[in-house]
């Protein structure tokens, strides 16, 4: 894959993605990112597939050299690497990202300002993404779903939002942003917990959608 720099390049200029941006969303140093679009090194397979799939290209599948020019949706094998190196022809590769947790306090910015503890997972995010510790009892349910406290949610800025999702809001009438599912009832929508004992509120055109939770993780 002689020109997937290019189509890299090409891509971050189109989304205004900068190298400190994709550094960020695959979990690496912005020098490592700036030494792999100059070719002065070469990135893993896996980083490889993080970065195509952060600009909205398609991951690399591995092929043999004999069957390259006879697979379609692929880019072909990475320079160098030899057919003892593969396994299977259809082989998938699973990838993951790393993303940092923040504190509530820290969702003030979003950004995290200084070194931060990571966690990876599966998802590909579509905008600033981050893992929060579930404080508190409120999305803890008696049966159902449930997300008790002491789980890491994952947030996405970049989801829609919509009824029956997950999500973080704040609200003009606290000081700070809460965790609840978004649902809607005779045309009104609500911030519900799922824990019944606590009060469900209004949502206004004064409540803001901070992301949307897209996955729940815990930590032993």
């Amino acid at each position: 894959m002689d020109n997937w720099t290019d189509l890299v390049k090409a891509r971050m200029r189109e989304l205004k993605v900068t190298q400190e941006n994709l550094a960020e969303r695959i979990g690496v140093t912005q020098g490592a990112v700036g030494h792999w679009l100059r070719e002065e090194r070469e990135p893993r397979l896996r980083v490889l597939n993080q970065i195509l799939i952060e600009v909205g290209l398609p991951p690399l599948q591995m092929v043999f050299p004999s069957h390259t020019s006879e697979t379609s949706g692929t880019y072909g094998v990475l320079p160098g690497t030899s057919a003892a190196t593969l396994d299977l022809e259809h082989q998938k590769h699973d990838l993951y990202f790393r993303y940092p947790i923040l504190s509530w306090d820290g969702l003030e910015t979003i950004e995290p300002t200084r070194p931060c503890v990571r966690q990876s997972s599966d998802h590909v995010a579509l905008g600033r993404t981050f893992w929060l510790p579930v404080e508190g009892d409120a999305m803890t349910a008696p049966m159902g779903l449930s997300v008790p406290e002491g789980m890491l949610i994952l947030v996405d800025t970049g989801v829609s939002v919509a009824p029956g999702k997950l999500v973080i809001a704040r609200l003009p009438d606290r000081t700070g942003p809460v965790f609840r599912q978004l649902i809607e009832e005779g045309g009104q929508r609500y911030l519900k917990p799922l824990n019944p004992t606590y009060p469900k509120a209004v949502f206004t055109a004064q409540c803001e959608v901070l992301g949307v939770v897209v996955q729940a993780f815990v930590r032993f």
